[in-house]
């Protein structure tokens, strides 16, 4: 059986959970369909010693200021407690698990949204799942060769599983950064990077976040993947980041050629390691979207604002611009405000 609704919202992180809110408030006949047994978005997922202290700024969701925290607590503990609380608040009533196959265009006009626990038909759709469930593994020549473990940001989890052993770490971001601070005293390690690490002195204020913002926002216009936010913003010079580059830890090499059995191959010999920690990144979530074939010959899906430019029908939050914390809150009112006019008079007020 089909079920007909004005808007299908999928995912329930930051983006999705801003989305439900202010078509709530627009009285918008909706549905929130969420892959997760549990509230909290991609961030129950994130490894346990991730603290509040060293994640970016966690933006409020709209009509709830993050109360104080202690900066020690497990980020995979406390933001998935907020989204939980918020959902409350706002009796969202989040149908979950449920996991999108695809979601198609049908005669009607309307967007078929096929998932594992039924179909809805709808006039709109808000999609918002991220891109935590495709991390991005990069290739290199003898990969497939190595004796030790590789595993990706996603898999991470505790350092203490690396005791004693020298990790290659692959991957300029804040999450590379994290690791090697937590990986020190345990095991040793080496940092490779594509391109030489940029290190930004001051407060992550809202000012530098918008201008983040806009910086990626100007790819996705132009129908280009995605860069990350943290790709325009550089990593934050912290106190614990100024004294482990002083000591020496936050040195970065330029990135290998190839893989070998026991290591990397690294100016005219070879780097023995028995692991490799690739903090590469994460590609957005939008395979189910395929059948619409939104793609553009630049690779990315052209975005005005979070408004779909081949499919007016879809937005797309917590894509591009609204990936982080910083621009999600606002997309999903965007995208509410641009839904309720595509659907005509009666929600334009």
């Amino acid at each position: 059986m089909t079920t007909l609704v004005d808007v299908v919202v999928i995912g329930a992180g930051q983006a999705g959970l801003s989305s439900a809110h202010f078509l709530r408030r627009a009285g918008l006949d909706h549905v929130v369909l969420d892959a997760d047994a549990r509230p909290g978005g991609a961030w129950q997922h994130r490894w346990p010693t991730l603290r509040m202290a060293t994640v970016n700024a966690i933006h409020d969701l709209p009509g709830m200021p993050l109360r104080h925290v202690d900066p020690e607590a497990p980020a995979a503990e406390v933001v998935p407690a907020y989204f939980a609380e918020f959902e409350r608040r706002e009796d969202l009533r989040v149908l979950r698990p449920v996991r999108v196959h695809a979601v198609r265009s049908r005669p009607d006009g309307r967007l078929l949204v096929e998932t594992d626990a039924g179909a809805w038909a709808a006039r709109a759709l808000i999609n918002a799942t991220g891109t935590w469930t495709r991390p991005f593994w990069p290739r290199y020549p003898g990969q497939e060769t190595f004796r030790g473990r590789q595993l990706h940001t996603a898999d991470y989890r505790r350092p203490e599983e690396f005791a004693g052993e020298h990790v290659v770490v692959v991957g300029g971001g804040i999450s590379a950064v994290g690791f090697l601070l937590e990986l020190e005293g345990v095991a040793t390690t080496t940092w490779f990077t594509r391109r030489p690490p940029v290190f930004v002195d001051g407060e992550f204020t809202s000012e530098r976040g918008r201008a983040a913002v806009a910086l990626v926002e100007e790819r996705v216009r132009n129908g280009l993947p995605p860069a990350s936010v943290v790709s325009v913003t550089g990593l934050p010079n912290t106190p614990e980041v100024a004294a482990a580059r002083a000591r020496g830890l936050l040195v970065a090499r330029p990135v290998f050629d190839r893989v070998t059995p026991d290591g990397v191959a690294v100016d005219g010999g070879e780097l023995r390691a028995g692991a490799i920690l690739w903090a590469t990144g994460f590609r957005p979530a939008v395979e189910h979207l395929a059948p619409l074939r939104l793609r553009g010959p630049g690779g990315g899906i052209a975005l005005d604002g979070t408004r779909v430019v081949a499919d007016p029908r879809v937005h797309l939050v917590g894509y591009g611009p609204s990936a982080s914390t910083v621009g999600a809150t606002r997309a999903g009112r965007v995208a509410v405000r641009e839904v309720r006019a595509l659907l005509g008079p009666a929600f334009a007020g």
